[in-house]
């Protein structure tokens, strides 16, 4: 075994593993109380906690190694494969971060029990628990540990067997670490992790653009194609997303589908439509309604403005660095730049991070995966009469049970990239349903149902029998989709009339209810003024994509360009902050 770290390295890993157990040891009796305090932190968290542990949970090992990725396929504008969801992201904040608050309930597959009625709403409940949070949730969970395979590999020059095994190791610990502490730990750690992780991004990035092998910023610009720097994609008939070093092509059916559709209309996990997943769960975390949407705020502009830069720039480098790199291997470029550019020391503070940022990703798909089997499978359906410290430890043992589960799935996983597409198209047109079931009465159970399953049929039967692919593939899925549950919602029972009353008078929702509050005389004038809502997340969207190229421009050596774009973002902020008080988004 060739082992790359120093004695300080290993010195380093250590405390920081140290520093995991105390933080653990420390909440462990405070998150064993009751379901809420394991699952939730009892309400208590401020914005800025649940929103960094958004932003580190979204931060998995292989966040870096995909980026380093696209930027050697496709220059810096091959990021809007991801930019794009920044849309999606807003519309959580301004439409539905305090309505999850409002609606007070443990998970987000609890929000079927109040919002649908009947055998539909039971059926969905469960078919969600095993959906997203043992199905879904194992995919994720592979791929992340992908991920941590291939960093292992890389440093101690291992098998995949042996790099497997330590992933299973580590793994383990996580899973020992949140069963003892619950969101709690999740959450502190995840403040430490991230740090950790950002901090040694931007050390690397800065050692290896002024390596003796780079020379700095402007001899890279000189060392890459002009059109590698380009910010945005170029539109042609013929689509190019595959030569190295040249900006990201698209055709016209590809622009529409990545900023015209995707955002709102697929399913994808930490960007999900309307909220949801562990997202959902750290709104519902948080003190109150304002909490919730400022957490869900600042995440969306850590996780677009803060976090690309540092790996865009070893990207770029990577490309400069390791051109014997096949275009399957350039990803395993940004481990090698921390092998071969870091000194003793901050080798193991990179190494750390990248630990820390498995563990942040891994540590909320366990605790998010177990809230749904504990509160919405065992609690709902086998033991109605479960106490608190029974719901607890069902859940510290589930969370062991889902380490195994995806530890399983790992060892039949061999591309990340092709769970990303099945993930992505299984989900294409499910979104719709989830933004629209908060603002239109008519949904049902059905709907939901409907709109989860359709896509893997619609999608296993375009692989097998056509040749289709994204992004003709990605608009047949979401087209049927959306017309079978929109079928299915009128051929079917409204949710039950009582349901409906309770959930209008508890959410105080906008949209389409006025014929339920007209037929219950109801008498509710809605807290929220959606002309506002729209207007703030059209300004969130502007002002984060400026000090998004801002930074970059900066970054680049770009001065004019840089205060330009900062000067845009700076404007939309003023305006955004004297619009956002008539959005009355927190029931003033």
């Amino acid at each position: 075994m060739n082992v790359y770290l120093s004695t300080l390295d290993w010195f380093i890993i250590v405390m920081f593993i140290l520093l995991n157990i105390a933080i653990s040891l420390y909440y462990a009796n405070r998150a064993g109380k009751s379901v809420t305090e394991f699952f939730l932190s009892g309400r208590k968290l401020p914005w800025y906690v649940a929103g960094i542990s958004m932003v580190a949970t979204t931060f998995a090992a292989d966040t870096p190694l995909a980026v380093t990725e696209i930027v050697n396929a496709n220059g810096i504008a091959g990021n809007w494969l991801w930019w794009n969801f920044l849309m999606g992201g807003m519309l959580t904040v301004f439409f539905f971060a305090n309505l999850w608050r409002r609606a007070e309930v443990l998970t987000e597959v609890e929000f079927v029990a109040i919002r649908y009625s009947g055998l539909s709403a039971k059926i969905l409940r469960i078919a969600k628990v095993f959906y997203q949070g043992v199905f879904m949730n194992m995919l994720i969970i592979g791929w992340v540990n992908l991920a941590l395979v291939s960093i292992l590999q890389v440093f101690f020059d291992l098998s995949k067997d042996d790099a497997l095994m330590f992933t299973g190791i580590v793994m383990l610990f996580v899973a020992l670490y949140t069963s003892l502490s619950g969101l709690w730990g999740v959450v502190i750690n995840d403040m430490i992790q991230f740090g950790i992780a950002m901090i040694g991004c931007i050390i690397l990035a800065y050692m290896v653009i002024n390596s003796d092998d780079i020379g700095g910023m402007t001899v890279l610009k000189a060392r890459l194609p002009e059109n590698t720097f380009n910010f945005f994609p170029s539109l042609s008939s013929i689509a190019n997303t595959e030569n190295i070093g040249s900006s990201l092509t698209l055709g016209f059916g590809a622009i529409i589908a990545h900023l015209g559709i995707q955002w709102w209309a697929s399913w994808y996990p930490g960007a999900e439509p309307g909220g949801g997943g562990y997202i959902a769960q750290r709104m519902m975390s948080t003190k109150n309604e304002k909490h919730a949407v400022y957490s869900t705020l600042f995440f969306q502009i850590a996780h677009y403005c803060i976090r690309p830069w540092p790996w865009i720039i070893v990207g770029l480098c990577v490309i400069v660095l390791y051109p014997e790199l096949g275009a399957d291997e350039k990803r395993l470029g940004y481990i090698l730049t921390i092998r071969d550019y870091l000194p003793d020391g901050l080798k193991g503070l990179l190494l750390v991070g990248m630990l820390a940022a498995y563990m942040s990703t891994i540590s909320t798909q366990l605790n998010w995966g177990a809230s749904y089997v504990a509160n919405d499978f065992y609690r709902a359906f086998v033991n109605k009469d479960a106490g608190s410290k029974q719901l607890v430890m069902v859940s510290r043992i589930t969370t062991i049970i889902l380490m195994v589960i995806g530890l399983l799935a790992t060892m039949q996983m061999d591309s990340i990239k092709g769970v990303w597409e099945f993930v992505i198209q299984c989900g294409a047109g499910l979104g719709s349903v989830l933004i629209l079931r908060w603002y239109w009465w008519r949904i049902n159970a059905w709907s939901e149902l409907v709109a989860m399953i359709v896509p893997f049929f619609v999608y296993a039967i375009l692989k097998t029998y056509t040749q289709l692919v994204f992004p003709e593939s990605f608009f047949i899925t979401t087209a049927i989709t959306i017309i079978s549950w929109v079928f299915i919602t009128f051929l079917t029972a409204p949710t039950d009339n009582k349901i409906l009353c309770s959930f209008y008078n508890k959410i105080r929702p906008g949209g389409f209810w006025k014929s339920v509050i007209i037929q219950n005389n109801l008498g509710l004038e809605q807290s929220s003024k959606m002309t506002y809502q729209l207007i703030s997340w059209i300004l969130s969207i502007i002002m984060t994509y400026s000090l998004l190229f801002s930074m970059g421009k900066l970054i680049f050596l770009e001065y004019k360009q840089a205060t330009i774009w900062f000067v845009l973002g700076l404007l939309s902020f003023i305006v955004l902050r004297s619009i956002l008080p008539k959005a009355k988004l927190f029931g003033e």
